[in-house]
Parts: structure tokens; C-alpha cells; sequence
């Protein structure tokens, strides 16, 4: 019977240790072969797409806090240069891709839409009536790359000198206004000011001044209108001389965004924006945040001032980037 007492224990023990021995290493496992995202992740480009990056840098780096992001704004053109040369991941790039930029192994990847509006200043004296009539593309082209029009009072009978500016950095905003009025940003008269911020607070500061600028820079997010000082010059699109109900959405962001996403602004000067990489994405770090950008960063799009991108422009991006 005493036999029997201590065999039946020692079982009991043998078989609650040995039931401890195979659970231990099961949470002990988990807890090392859990990988933390690490690294850095270096970004430069569009003054366009930049505010909503910043936003996206700052959310993504709340769920992987060990990597570090690096972020600049300085031109379409040097985020491209940057990012063919290697001194970058991504360049942030607010214009069509050229071909010569392909063949350097540029893989673009669109992430949200956006539009460049005319702008002038709302001290113009010809502004209502500059507001009723609009502008068309070709009388658009007449100021920035002929210079056959050079006076407000050449279009509405009112009004003094044009004062033209234009962007003297490489910029996709200037590219795509540029593509709108049949030319190439070099192309573009005007005082050259840089960067999107240069280029409104000039206009701003002209009252008969006109320029062009990207839909954040123009618009207060926050009261829906623009800014202080600025205004959308409108585009005149059916060439009737008088701007229609269809074609009159300027007055707020909402009513712009909308227009954008539903076609009816032109494109150009809507676009997509994109970030691009030197070929395809190794980096795990940068791989993580593009497909973040793609998933959870999409919900920020809107409240940012952006208009979200069709989802099947990214779709085969996205399944490479998947983890």
C-alpha cells in the first residue's frame, strides 16, 4: 500500500512537471522570435505631398517607434535627383514620371490625388470681375509662356500690369501648371520664388499678381476657405466667357475636392503624387511604411487636405509589399 501512495505521487509529479517543461518554451519562444521594426528610412521631395508625409511620419512612428524617419521637403526635382543617386529610400514626387527616369529604375508608387489652382490676389481690382468671367486655358497660356497678355485690363477692360510668378526650384506643381498651358515648366514667364510657400506668399503680397499653387498651401483646412490673400483664379472650360455653376467650386476645399476627385477639374493640373524607389523596395523598414501608407495611412488622406487614389492604381504595389 505504501508502495503504491508514493508511485501514484511520484506520477503525478513527473507528469506536472513535464506538462510545466512543454508550456514553458511555448511563451518563452513567442517572446523571442517577436521581431521590433528597426531601422531608418530616409524621404525628400514635393512640397505638395509634404504635409500629409509629415502627418503619416508622425502616426507611423506611434506603432514602430524604433524606426526613425527622416523627412525634407525641397522640390519634386530633388526628391527625384536624391533618390536616383541613392542619398535616399524615397523621393516624394508631385509630377508624371519622365522615361529617362525609368530607365534609372524610378518605380513609382501612387499614393494620393491633388490639383495645382491658379492663384491671385483677392486686392486685385478686376478680382469680381475676373471671378464672373474666368480664365481660359489658351488666355492662361497668353500670360505664362507667350507674354502676349500682360495687363488685367487686356481681359475684363480693368485693372493694371499682370506681376507673373512662377516656381524657381524644380517643382512638380510648376511642371503640371506648365503641362496645362501647353509647355514645360522652363518654359513659364514670371519672377521665379521657391518652394509652394515662397510661391503663395508672394501673391499674397502683390495685388496684381497671379501665380499658381497646390490645393494645401491655398486652402485652410480648418475654415474650409482660402487664405488671406489668395484666391483661385477659375478656369473657364467650355471657353463661354463666363464661369458656369458646373465649373464654379472654388469657394471652399470641400467643394474643390470633390471636383478633383470626380473628374471634373482638368487633369492636368490634377495629378497623382507618388513616392518613388530606386528599383524594387528591400528595405524592411521602407517596405513596412509604403505599405502602411497604403492600409492604415489612407484614412488621413481626406482630413489632410488630399483626395484618396483609386485603389487599383496601387493594387499590385501593395500585394508586393505585403508582408
Amino acid at each position: 500500500m505504501k508502495y503504491t501512495l508514493t508511485f501514484s505521487a511520484l506520477l503525478m509529479i513527473c507528469l506536472s512537471l513535464f506538462t510545466g517543461c512543454e508550456s514553458q518554451p511555448d511563451s518563452v519562444s513567442t517572446e523571442e522570435t517577436q521581431e521590433v521594426l528597426k531601422g531608418t528610412i530616409n524621404i525628400s521631395g514635393a512640397f505638395a505631398l509634404y504635409p500629409l508625409a509629415a502627418l503619416w511620419v508622425e502616426q507611423f512612428n506611434k506603432e514602430y517607434p524604433e524606426v526613425r524617419v527622416n523627412l525634407s521637403a525641397g522640390g519634386a526635382g530633388k526628391g527625384m535627383t536624391d533618390v536616383l543617386s541613392g542619398l535616399v529610400d524615397l523621393g516624394i514626387i508631385s509630377r508624371e514620371i519622365a522615361q529617362a527616369e525609368f530607365d534609372q529604375r524610378a518605380q513609382p508608387i501612387p499614393v494620393v490625388m491633388d490639383a495645382v489652382f491658379p492663384t491671385i490676389n483677392p486686392e486685385n481690382p478686376a478680382y469680381q470681375k475676373l471671378l464672373a468671367r474666368g480664365l481660359t486655358q489658351e488666355e492662361f497660356k497668353k500670360i505664362f509662356i507667350d507674354g502676349s497678355i500682360t495687363s488685367w485690363n487686356q481681359l475684363v477692360g480693368t485693372g493694371g500690369p499682370i506681376k507673373v510668378f512662377t516656381r524657381s526650384d524644380a517643382s512638380g506643381a510648376a511642371d503640371v501648371w506648365a503641362a496645362f498651358v501647353g509647355g514645360k515648366q522652363e518654359d513659364l514667364k514670371g519672377v521665379g520664388i521657391f518652394g509652394d510657400p515662397g510661391l503663395a506668399d508672394a501673391v499674397r503680397k502683390e495685388p496684381g499678381g497671379i501665380g499658381f499653387n497646390n490645393t494645401v498651401y491655398l486652402y485652410d483646412l480648418k475654415t474650409d476657405k482660402p487664405y488671406p490673400g489668395l484666391s483661385v483664379l477659375p478656369i473657364d472650360q467650355n471657353k463661354n466667357g463666363k464661369i458656369d455653376q458646373e465649373e464654379d467650386f472654388y469657394s471652399s476645399y470641400r467643394s474643390v475636392q470633390s471636383a478633383v476627385a470626380e473628374n471634373r477639374y482638368p487633369t492636368p493640373p490634377s495629378r497623382d503624387l507618388y513616392f518613388v524607389s530606386k528599383g524594387e523596395v528591400t528595405n524592411p523598414a521602407t517596405r513596412a511604411f509604403l505599405y502602411w501608407v497604403l492600409t492604415k495611412g489612407q484614412e488621413a488622406v481626406q482630413g489632410a487636405g488630399y483626395v484618396p487614389i483609386n485603389p487599383v492604381k496601387y493594387q499590385t504595389q501593395l500585394e508586393k509589399l505585403a508582408p
